[in-house]
């Protein structure tokens, strides 16, 4: 009966997981899925639209309508791309909308970036960005009015720490979905939900989870996603430990979100581990104290699960990714809180770190769903023009124009409530 308690108690946990019982699916988004998965391009370069290539080598495309052009630009900045990717302009689907195309209709002009590498991009995505706000004029033949920056995941902290690092340059910002709040300890949760699976699922993935054998990563699809989904389908006792544990997002229970977070929290450990060691000088993730709870038999756990100590090398690089807070142009934020992938908790660590001055102002809104960077189509155009109303005090026509800050805040407090059990690594 014991037993029984306590498995009730780990899938209890799983309502404070950050989302609601009731949650959508699918909503028509190019972001539903994590990030990686959505890599359809143009098939032709639109009418208005020119490419190039940035001084850093990243590749550019800029857009300008050829009527209506209200003077104003939406930079948008791509979530993460496996190292192993071409570089490409990634992410600019909407649904089934194409996000220039999109912009462009609102009377916006659109410019976005490949960056200069895949893979981990951070920091090098700032400075590629830059580099695209320079090339502007010269296709557009004028600077821009105002200046606007989206991005989602990846693109979410690269956003960020534009308008931290260059305000000069921005009028206003968009960060979707981004690890802002502390870019070590959304390391160390990838690292932890690996280094636990291999404890609740000894022998599936081969060693070491700080080292990725290249074999892992050519496979994945065809070998280990089968094997993963396999594990945890047969052994939902072990899954719901897994989650508990780790505090990972997913659906009260739910089979299939389980099999999801699982699959989409380990792609990053398999893809971004080794890029990130060599483009960090070591290994970052670090876990010899991390006291881990909510199995079955915690001391166990705790003796058994492989522990590894972080480079000094690698922590020291880890200071280039992370955000101040400094704020001095309005930014607006939108987070779902059963985030699977860079959990919801970045929300109340940006929150607790941000500083407003000048015109620094911070709206964060929560979207009450399950999944990665998951929101609708309207969502996103909602935060947009929340973003535009607050930068300039103007609404973007066929858009609403109701905004209820209070409203927001409030959500925000339920979203705090609902997700008070989960936390980042210590």
């Amino acid at each position: 009966m014991r037993r029984f308690s306590l498995i009730v108690t780990l899938a209890l946990v799983l309502v404070t997981a950050g989302v609601l019982p009731a949650a959508a699916t699918h909503p028509a988004s190019a972001l539903s899925q994590p990030d990686f998965a959505d890599v359809r391009v143009a098939p032709t370069l639109p009418h208005g639209c020119q490419e190039g290539v940035l001084p850093g080598g990243a590749l550019s495309l800029i857009c300008v309508p050829t009527t209506g052009w209200n003077g104003d630009l939406l930079i948008w900045a791509h979530g993460y791309v496996a190292f192993n990717e071409p570089l490409a302009f990634y992410n600019l689907y909407l649904g089934e909308t194409y996000l220039p195309d999109l912009v462009q209709s609102l009377g916006y002009a659109f410019a976005t970036t490949s960056y200069r590498t895949n893979g981990l991009a951070i920091v090098s995505g700032v400075d590629d960005v830059v580099e695209l706000l320079a090339a502007f004029p010269g296709v557009a033949g004028q600077a821009p009015t105002h200046t606007y920056m989206s991005g989602a995941s990846e693109g979410g902290i690269v956003t960020a720490l534009m308008a931290e690092r260059h305000p000069e340059l921005l009028t206003g910002a968009l960060s979707a979905c981004g690890p802002i709040g502390d870019f070590k300890k959304q390391t160390d949760y990838l690292g932890d939900f690996r280094v636990l699976f291999d404890y609740f699922f000894p022998a599936v993935l081969p060693p070491s989870p700080i080292a990725i054998p290249p074999a892992v990563i050519d496979n994945w699809q065809t070998t280990y996603v089968p094997a993963i989904t396999q594990q945890v389908r047969a052994n939902p006792r072990l899954a719901l430990q897994l989650m508990s544990t780790s505090r990972a997002a997913t659906q009260l229970f739910s089979m299939s979100s389980m099999i999801s977070t699982t699959v989409n929290v380990l792609w990053y450990n398999a893809f971004a581990t080794n890029d990130a060691r060599e483009k960090l000088g070591g290994n970052p993730f670090g876990n010899r104290t991390r006291i881990y709870r909510g199995s079955l038999n915690d001391p166990l756990l705790n003796q058994r699960v492989q522990r590894f100590r972080a480079a000094p090398v690698a922590l020291a690089a880890l200071n280039a990714y992370q955000t101040t807070g400094r704020l001095t142009v309005p930014m607006v934020t939108l987070h779902t809180t059963g985030d699977e992938v860079i959990p919801f908790w970045h929300q109340f660590l940006y929150r607790d770190k941000v500083q407003t001055s000048g015109r620094g102002q911070l709206v964060q809104m929560p979207i009450f769903r399950y999944g990665h960077c998951n929101f609708t189509g309207d969502e996103a155009l909602a935060a947009f023009a929340i973003l535009i109303f607050i930068s300039t005090g103007e609404a973007i026509p066929g858009l609403p124009e109701h905004f209820d800050p209070a409203q927001i805040e409030r959500d925000f407090q339920q979203a705090a409530r609902l997700t008070d059990a989960v936390h980042p690594p210590d």
